[in-house]
């Protein structure tokens, strides 16, 4: 009995060695936890939403207009450049905290495919930082080179900051979590790869927790 436990095991840690191996054959770059957290990410995700964990939704059901406009704040982008959200009038945006070193980072696959398909009327923002578990400790240059090498990414990445609230928070997520100024959420990121939706004409819309796919069929039909 003992042995066949031991071979089971075994057996069990051979297929998946090479499971990962298969997945992970063209992201050479990338450190052996990020490669067994991108083979297991499926699980990851689906786990989380049964158990509800990270799966929050949050909706501006009432349609509430924000008190501070989206439009006056400028991020610093990852090579130093200056964007102004102004620019992005007409469009939805979806802003997600992001990290490289995390259960969810596969979930820039998704977003790299909404932005393929959704350019023209969608932009994405990532904003990767180091506030959870420290799972973001690279330089941006080394972020930057992760994001294009593994996942293709070629959406606009912000300058590495901190999305969580204290005296270093990044203007963007003030807005997104004071209801005095976006008008009516309060919520923070739960974990890495929190979204926030803004619509066409700079309301904050929705708030999906990292669990909820860029992909899946509830952020689809908020995009429409």
């Amino acid at each position: 009995m003992i042995r066949k436990t031991v071979l089971f095991f075994l057996s069990a840690g051979i297929i998946f060695f090479l499971y990962t191996a298969i997945i992970n054959w063209d992201t050479m770059n990338m450190s052996g936890r990020q490669k067994v957290m991108k083979a297991i990410y499926p699980a990851i995700t689906s786990i989380g939403r049964i158990l509800g964990k990270n799966a929050d939704i949050v909706a501006n059901s009432g349609d509430v207009k924000p008190h501070q406009s989206i439009y006056d704040i400028t991020i610093e982008l990852n090579d130093g450049s200056l964007q102004s959200l102004s620019s992005f009038k007409g469009k939805k945006m979806l802003l997600v905290n992001t990290a490289s070193d995390c259960g969810y980072t596969a979930q820039f696959d998704g977003l790299q495919q909404l932005h393929e398909q959704l350019g023209d009327r969608l932009v994405i923002i990532g904003f990767p930082a180091n506030d959870f578990k420290e799972q973001e400790k690279g330089t941006d240059a080394e972020i930057g080179a992760f994001c294009r090498k593994n996942y293709g990414v070629s959406f606009p990445l912000a300058k590495k900051g901190s999305v969580i609230k204290g005296n270093n928070q990044q203007e963007m997520y003030q807005w997104l979590t004071q209801k005095q100024k976006n008008g009516w959420n309060s919520k923070n990121p739960s974990w890495n790869f929190s979204k926030y939706l803004i619509n066409e004409e700079g309301v904050l819309t929705h708030y999906f927790g990292p669990s909820i796919e860029p992909g899946s069929d509830t952020v689809e039909e908020a995009l429409k």
